[in-house]
């Protein structure tokens, strides 16, 4: 067996997956032809042009226009039954896909359908393909704290497998201060805590992160390897890292793999985690994740399962819910 046959046996763990930005090529299509709004593309040759992003900002647009197709709660169930179709296809065992629930309410969707809806699709994925899944709302910075609180009342009568929340959305010129009080209710909650941090911003932003917000994963966290300090802060309280290296490519954050900082991340003794972010709209998949690495940065199959092992550890698994036995490094 191949080094690269190896690596795409290796079992893995995905934590930090949009849910809308998982939505198939041929069901993007398929939605643009079911409500009012119409994209002006018909063909999956079409949404190459679509999917070529000038930047962060233009990145957002195109998934804000893709979340205006998704007009009644039942999508949701297609989308991520189809999302965990794709993750099982790459040997992922474990998903946690992120639900940003506001995007679609103030269109008028009703959050307790969406989440039942979500729910239906991951429970028809744990019977067909054995993979678990849970949910964690992305409370989208572009709304601001009071929008934030809501949802985390939402999440108290119908949070069934929701088991964290995000930041996401806008970075730059929105402070992680102005969410400190929503996480430290969130905490209250018994919720988990994550963060996009140093996607689109410094590296002071994340230090105010970890400092105002306390999450346990920041996601991306690009920037932070700037600064050796926060690093080795980041390293002494434990937060891990969720990179998302083909992500990172195609919206600027880096300029090519080769200049992703995965590798400094982990000499510094920061736990990481390899995710997909948005797959289709990135031309990626887990397997491509790992690959890539191995091809550009000289990740070896060992050094990238025993990522895998570190990512159980920081994942916010259900220890009854889910077997380890199959975890074991491939071989020839």
């Amino acid at each position: 067996m191949s080094i690269e046959e190896t690596i795409k046996q290796l079992p893995k763990i995905e934590q930090h997956v949009h849910i809308v930005g998982s939505v198939r090529p041929e069901t993007l299509l398929w939605l643009n032809k079911q409500g009012e709004i119409k994209l002006p593309y018909k063909t999956l040759d079409d949404l190459k042009d679509f999917y070529a992003y000038q930047g962060f900002e233009h990145f957002l647009n195109v998934y804000s226009m893709v979340n205006e197709l998704i007009t009644h709660e039942k999508y949701y169930e297609i989308i991520t039954y189809e999302m965990l179709q794709n993750q099982h296809n790459c040997n992922v065992k474990h998903v946690e896909c992120i639900f940003s629930a506001y995007d679609h309410m103030h269109r008028g969707l009703d959050f307790s359908d969406m989440v039942e809806y979500i729910n239906k699709g991951i429970s028809r994925a744990k019977r067909d393909f054995g993979i678990t899944c849970n949910i964690r709302v992305d409370v989208v910075r572009n709304y601001g704290p009071e929008i934030a609180l809501m949802l985390l009342d939402e999440i108290k009568t119908n949070g069934n497998n929701i088991v964290s929340i995000d930041t996401g959305g806008i970075e730059e010129g929105v402070l992680p201060r102005t969410y400190a009080k929503v996480y430290e209710a969130a905490r209250e909650q018994g919720l988990r805590l994550t963060a996009h941090q140093g996607e689109a911003a410094g590296a002071n932003y994340v230090w105010e992160c970890i400092e105002q917000l306390k999450p346990e994963r920041i996601g991306h966290g690009v920037s932070a390897a700037q600064d050796p300090n926060l690093l080795s802060k980041l390293t002494r309280r434990g937060i891990s890292i969720e990179t998302c290296p083909m992500s990172n490519l195609r919206t600027g954050a880096v300029k090519s793999l080769k200049d992703h900082p995965i590798r400094r991340f982990m000499e510094a003794g920061v736990k990481v985690s390899i995710n997909t972010d948005d797959p289709p709209m990135f031309g990626t998949d887990m397997n491509t994740e790992y690959l890539m690495l191995h091809r550009e940065l000289g990740f070896t199959a060992e050094e990238l399962y025993n990522i895998g092992l570190d990512s159980i550890e920081t994942s916010f698994i259900d220890e009854q819910a889910v077997s380890y036995t199959h975890l074991t490094l491939p071989t020839n």
